[in-house]
């Protein structure tokens, strides 16, 4: 009989972060130090067995893509993970910024993890970042709105990120990802792929992709998905800037945090 865990969906080049033993979701919560933890009452044991290991190694991948800490990952323990416990009908993976819950439904594919942390990044680095932050904005849609900024390194590195994602020159011209993603939500009567916090989670998820790293339960369909052909991701040299400047914040971000928490 076939495993799950030979689900051929899933497939990864990193590192073996687990010494080759079986994790659980209570080691998931305890090794990242997620606030909490549920799974739903419908996962079978099969199924939690299964993606346990995928989200520890997903995680533990990004974590070594990041060159980060593992507080980085659970945002110093403000966030909560949630598998298979319900959510939207047809959304595999979502954010709550109400709760600060990154929730995969039960039968999610490949591919969701970075772009729903993503959020949870932008969401939490807010504080951080504006001055006088509006209640539950996220970092990138204030820094679209030109809110002021706290002054510091890093958040002109983080700037510097949202800067490359969303404008050409000088904060004058949108790149064109921005404007095409613009023209896709123009053809379909909508406001989504062109918000700003969607722009940056899709911008991360394609980072993380290109990493030397692969783990596509991580991240996926950022070159050949049917988004991708409609140029929902960026492309071509601008991807690249926009890796570059991922790279040096969070390898920035990770050196300021392993001083803070030399024993993560």
């Amino acid at each position: 009989m076939t495993s799950l865990l030979d689900d051929q969906r899933f497939y990864r080049t990193g590192r073996d972060h687990r010494g080759g033993w079986l994790v659980t979701f209570a080691d998931v919560h305890r090794h990242f130090g997620f606030k909490s933890l549920k799974v739903g009452r419908w996962v079978t044991a099969a199924e939690k067995e299964a993606t346990a290991q995928w989200f520890f190694d997903a995680l533990s991948d990004l974590q070594d893509i990041l060159n980060a800490p593992v507080v980085l990952l659970s945002l110093r323990q403000s966030l909560s993970l949630a598998y298979g416990t319900g959510g939207q009908y047809g959304v595999m993976a979502h954010y709550e910024p109400a709760t600060r819950t990154f929730a995969l439904a039960k039968n999610a594919g490949p591919g969701a993890i970075a772009h729903e942390w993503f959020h949870a990044f932008d969401h939490y680095i807010a504080d951080h970042l504006l001055q006088a932050p509006r209640a539950g904005i996220f970092a990138s849609d204030g820094y679209w709105q030109g809110a002021n900024l706290k002054p510091h390194p890093l958040n002109a590195q983080l700037a510097n990120c949202f800067d490359v994602v969303f404008y050409a020159d000088d904060q004058a011209t949108p790149t064109d990802y921005v404007t095409r993603s613009l023209a896709v939500d123009q053809a379909q009567s909508q406001t989504y792929y062109s918000l700003p916090y969607e722009l940056m989670a899709r911008a991360f998820e394609a980072f993380v992709q290109d990493a030397t790293v692969k783990n596509n339960f991580l991240a996926s369909g950022t070159k050949r998905s049917a988004d991708a052909k409609r140029g929902l991701y960026p492309q071509g040299t601008h991807r690249q800037t926009i890796n570059r400047a991922f790279a040096q914040y969070f390898g920035s971000l990770g050196a300021v945090l392993r001083r803070q928490h030399p024993d993560t």
